[in-house]
């Protein structure tokens, strides 16, 4: 029996994705195109290996059992694979990358245009999202999270700034009217303008000075799921419904602009910068290799 690998490929992704929308995606297909290659593989087989309904894709049995044998085996022939890209000039290949909107925003735009100009067999993916997702599971090579929110076997490297500051700022307009304040504390008479996680989770306000470290239960008219929706509590603040609390890198080009002014800034907390990781338990592809290389070298010129 002569099967092809790509079908092979094409279930593991869904089959990991749980939808056909998404494994097609983590595989750089199409739905359709990922959906026939399944139906092919079963009709080989002579086994249902998803059980499918409108909303979502399950494993059965059989299914349970080839992906348990295929993860480790393909992970195998890429890895050989690579192997030959290594004896290549240039590395050529997909590189996908997991990674929050704000590394999107704030990092990655000083790293890609260079990185893709010196590499240009490599063809990257940049999925923004703020879920911590299972690297593998989710069909990227690596991610950009932060170092509190790494698993103990990930391997981490630097990239980006190596500190960050969480800022505050408000339209000049909202602080004439409701006044400018001097001591976190004083937040509890102002709207401020809230970010949530997708876990639920509300993004904490948490200041510091001089040893001094503050956490300020706040409330206010509007609350957003940080990532895509971000913006909108930029454009609430400099329209004057409030207070936003953000990245310093986010919102500099609206402080220097006048948009926004600076609140409690003797305040703002300081942090570590992201890191890019990577599973530490196989072999890391020519594309990601290029980009560690890349990264590294961008930071000691």
């Amino acid at each position: 029996m002569k099967i092809d690998l790509d079908d092979l490929k094409a279930f593991v992704a869904v089959a990991h994705a749980k939808g056909f929308r998404n494994g097609a995606r983590a595989i750089g297909g199409s739905p359709s195109g990922v959906s026939e290659a399944v139906r092919r593989l079963e009709a080989q087989l002579g086994v249902r290996l998803l059980n499918r309904t409108t909303r979502s894709v399950a494993l059965t049995e059989a299914g349970q059992g080839l992906l348990h044998r295929l993860r480790p085996a393909l992970t195998e022939v890429e890895a050989a694979i690579d192997v030959v890209n290594g004896f290549r000039d240039r590395p050529m290949g997909t590189l996908r990358l997991n990674v929050p909107v704000s590394a999107a925003r704030l990092v990655l735009p000083r790293i890609v245009p260079p990185f893709l100009a010196a590499y240009p067999d490599i063809r990257l993916e940049v999925i923004a999202e703020e879920n911590f997702v299972d690297l593998l599971e989710a069909g990227c090579d690596a991610g950009i999270r932060y170092g509190e929110r790494l698993e103990q076997d990930m391997i981490a490297v630097p990239i980006g700034p190596r500190h960050q500051r969480f800022a505050l700022g408000a339209a000049p307009a909202y602080l004439d009217r409701r006044g400018r304040p001097a001591h976190p504390r004083d937040l509890l008479g102002h709207s401020c303008l809230q970010g949530r996680f997708p876990s639920g989770a509300a993004m904490a306000w948490e200041f510091e000075r001089d040893g001094e470290t503050i956490q300020v239960d706040i409330a206010g008219p509007l609350v957003v799921q940080i990532g895509g929706a971000t913006d909108l509590l930029v454009d609430a603040a400099i329209a004057g419904t409030g207070i936003v609390p953000l990245f310093e890198d986010w919102l500099r080009p609206h402080f220097e602009r006048g948009a926004l002014e600076p609140v409690l800034e003797p305040w703002w907390q300081r942090f570590p910068g992201p890191f890019l990781y990577y599973p530490g338990r196989r072999l890391v592809p020519a594309p990601l290799r290029a980009f560690i290389d890349f990264v590294k070298a961008s930071a000691d010129g």
